[in-house]
This record gives structure tokens, sequence and C-alpha cells, in this order.
């Protein structure tokens, strides 16, 4: 198990969940909450070398905001923070820049303070959500947002709809003491992961873990054990991090995934994460994948 915690986990909100639907309550924080800006799906941020999730003045915020935007109720630390939806204002980040700037989440990570990487890590997810549910799957008409921003209400035929989190489960794949990475076909031709997949109806973490490495690598998996888990907010997964051992090194990729792969032993592993590879490259620090071959790599 990793020793410590992995980026995006260790948010120190209470969420406060049972309160949801109590609206008077719910006005009451809001009245002396704070507000987290999100544009776009971009985050607020302020500071240099070490980044903060950056707060703006309520009035300012819903101004710009107009009506109908989306406003979550993310949890309470030492007051209620809130993430509210920008997007309709083009002019935000001019409007706003005195506060901070609006940066991609996935770039800002790194930079990011650990406790603010996963409160904006939630904001991100649960802003997307309503972006991408602003009409019924069910009949198509327009829905409205509910329970402090956890659930969107068909206004046509009252259907309620809940966020979502796609389980995806990513594992390292061993054969002794050497360990699969490969590269997508969608990524540079540099970049070297571990394999990854979501997580089907009527599936096992096991299973899932075994019928992705056999699908895009054609390795068979013996043993499957689960190593840690990270929310990964792009958009909205959580990442099921395992080890699994196969039974041996042929490959068999899947054109249409893999472009390449190849065995690592452990040296090589570490020297890939550290950049010492002319040519290769490993995943960022802030990804699980990153921790799974460390942890395998240095024998922990």
């Amino acid at each position: 198990m990793l020793a410590k915690m992995l980026p995006f986990t260790g948010n120190p909100l209470n969420r406060r969940s049972e309160m949801r639907s109590d609206a008077a309550w719910m006005a009451q924080r809001l009245a002396g909450g704070h507000i987290l800006p999100l544009w776009h799906e971009q985050v607020f941020v302020a500071g240099e070398a070490l980044l903060r999730a950056a707060e703006v003045p309520p009035d300012l915020a819903f101004a710009l905001a107009g009506p109908g935007a989306a406003c979550v109720f993310l949890g309470e630390e030492e007051a209620a923070l809130f993430a509210l939806d920008l997007s309709a204002a083009e002019a935000a980040g001019e409007a706003l820049k005195q506060f901070g700037e609006f940066r991609e989440l996935r770039g800002a990570a790194p930079s990011l303070r650990k406790k603010d990487l996963a409160i904006l890590s939630q904001a991100k997810a649960m802003m997307e959500w309503h972006t991408r549910n602003g009409f019924c799957p069910r009949c198509g008409a327009p829905t409205l947002a509910g329970d402090a921003g956890y659930k969107r209400v068909c206004g046509k035929c009252g259907t309620e709809h809940f966020p979502r989190t796609d389980p995806a489960v990513i594992m390292l794949a061993t054969h002794g003491e050497e360990c699969l990475l490969a590269c997508n076909i969608k990524w540079s031709a540099d970049f070297y992961s571990t394999l990854a997949g979501f997580v089907e109806p009527g599936e096992s973490i096991e299973e899932a873990v075994r019928r992705e490495l056999y699908e895009e690598a054609g390795v068979v998996a013996g043993a499957v054990r689960y190593c840690a888990s990270q929310p990964w907010p792009f958009p909205t997964a959580l990442m099921i991090g395992c080890y699994a051992e196969v039974e041996a090194k042929a490959l068999r990729l899947d054109p249409g995934e893999i472009s390449h792969a190849a065995w690592f032993d452990k040296k090589t592993a570490r020297d890939l994460l550290e950049g010492r590879i002319e040519g290769r490259r490993g995943p960022m620090k802030v990804a699980i994948a990153y921790h799974l071959i460390r942890e395998w790599a240095e024998g922990k």
C-alpha cells in the first residue's frame, strides 16, 4: 500500500451532505461563505511557485455569473466554500485579475497545495457534471439544479439525476522483476505509462484488470492486488490502482489502443520516472500511475 496520500486526495472539507436539501441552512452558509469561481471548467488560482485556490468577493462573482449559473456547496472547513460557474461571463478573467487567474487544473496540479488540489478537483468535477447535464437524458427537457448542486431535476418528467463517478482500473502488470509500460496511440510517442480502462457493468475490479490487460496487450494476468485509489477529475473518474502478475511476457498489442510497449526492470523504471532516459518519459507525479511504478520499482 502507498505510504502517503495521493495527489487529488485528502480533501479537508466537511461536505455536510445531510444539510444539502435545507434551503434556509444553505442560504445562511452562502451569505457568510467563500466563492471559488470556475470558467469553462478552468479553476481560479493565485500564487507563484506554490499555487492556492483563490477566492473572489461574492457580490462580484454573482454579478458576473448571471441568472441560472450553477452554484455548488463544496463543504465547510473554517467557513463554507461554494463553487460558482462564471462561464457566461466572457471577460471573467479580466474582471477578476486582481484576485488570481483561471488555469486548466491538469497543468496547475503539480504546483497546487495538496488540500487546494483536492478541493478544486471536487469543484471541477461537479461543475463539469452540471455542464453536461443541462437536459434530461430520459425525455430531453431542461433540468434544474437542486440539493445545493448535488442533483438536477427534469422540469418535464420529474426524473432526478445525480453526479456520477466512473470507476476505472489502472494497473501495473509485472512479470518477475520487470513491469510492462505502454504508449497509447493518443499520446506522444516518447510517453510510457501503465495500462488502464473503465470497469464495465457487471464486472469486478479484478475482472476488469484482467480483461483490459488481455485486450490491450494480450497478456494473461493471474493474481491481482489492490493498491490505492485516486479521484481523477478529467472529467470524473475514480482510478483504482492495482498490481497484476502476468503469466508470460509475450505481447499482442491492440493497434486501436496501444502504439508500442516495453518491459522495464526496476532500475530502468526508476530512471524513466526521474527523466534519465533520453527520448522516453514517464507519468507526472500527480498521477497514480507514477506512484504505482515508484512503489514497485523501490520494492515497497
